[in-house]
C-alpha cells in the first residue's frame, strides 16, 4: 500500500509537519511518503496563466503521486480560518489537471492541529465538504487542539482520547 502525507503548510518549524511525521511512524511498515509543499512552489494560479504556459510541470508530477497512492493523509494548517495561502493555490492547480478534479478518487484521512483550543477544527470542517467534490473520499477527520500541551516530539500524542481518536483512525487504513 502506497499512502502519501502531506501537510498542508510551508512553515518550517510547522506543527501539521510535526504531526504528520508523527504519524507517518506509526503506519510502518507501510510505504508512506512525506511531501512538503514547499517543492511545489508554483505561480498563484489563473486561467491567464493556465492558458499561457499550462499547468507547472510540479503540480503534474504530484498530480502523479496522487494517482498512483492508494491512501492520501493530510494535515491542514489553518490561516484566517481557512486553508494556507501556499496549500490553495497548490488545491487549486491540482483540480485543473484533466481527467480529475484533484485527488484521483483517493481513500483520504484529513487531520488538523493548532496551537488554540479549536485546534483548526475549521479549515477541517471546510475539507470535509470540499475534499469529496475534488475526488477525495474522506474515511475519517481529526483535530488536535493545543498542539504544544497535547503532543510530545518524543511521544507523539500525549492526550489518551486523541491518541485513542488517531488509533482508531489509523486502523481504518491498516
Amino acid at each position: 500500500m502506497k499512502i502519501l502525507a502531506i501537510a498542508a503548510s510551508n512553515s518550517l518549524q510547522s506543527i501539521n509537519k510535526k504531526l504528520l511525521t508523527h504519524v507517518a511512524t506509526l503506519l510502518a511498515p507501510l510505504d508512506v511518503e512525506l511531501i512538503d509543499i514547499n517543492q511545489y512552489e508554483v505561480p498563484i494560479y489563473g486561467i491567464d496563466k493556465e492558458i499561457e504556459k499550462g499547468i507547472p510541470s510540479e503540480i503534474l508530477e504530484l498530480s502523479q503521486k496522487i494517482k498512483n497512492s492508494d491512501f492520501l493523509i493530510f494535515s491542514l494548517a489553518e490561516h484566517n480560518g481557512s486553508y494556507t495561502a501556499a496549500f490553495k493555490n497548490i488545491f487549486d492547480w491540482l483540480s485543473r489537471v484533466p481527467d480529475t478534479k484533484g485527488f484521483h478518487n483517493c481513500k483520504t484521512l484529513l487531520l488538523a492541529t493548532s496551537p488554540g483550543s479549536r485546534g483548526a477544527s475549521t479549515v477541517l470542517e471546510i475539507a470535509r465538504d470540499r475534499f469529496p467534490r475534488n475526488d477525495a473520499s474522506v474515511i475519517g477527520a481529526l483535530s488536535v487542539p493545543s498542539f504544544n500541551e497535547n503532543f510530545d516530539l518524543e511521544k507523539g500524542i500525549i492526550n489518551p482520547d486523541i491518541k485513542k481518536a488517531l488509533n482508531d483512525l489509523l486502523h481504518k487504513i491498516k
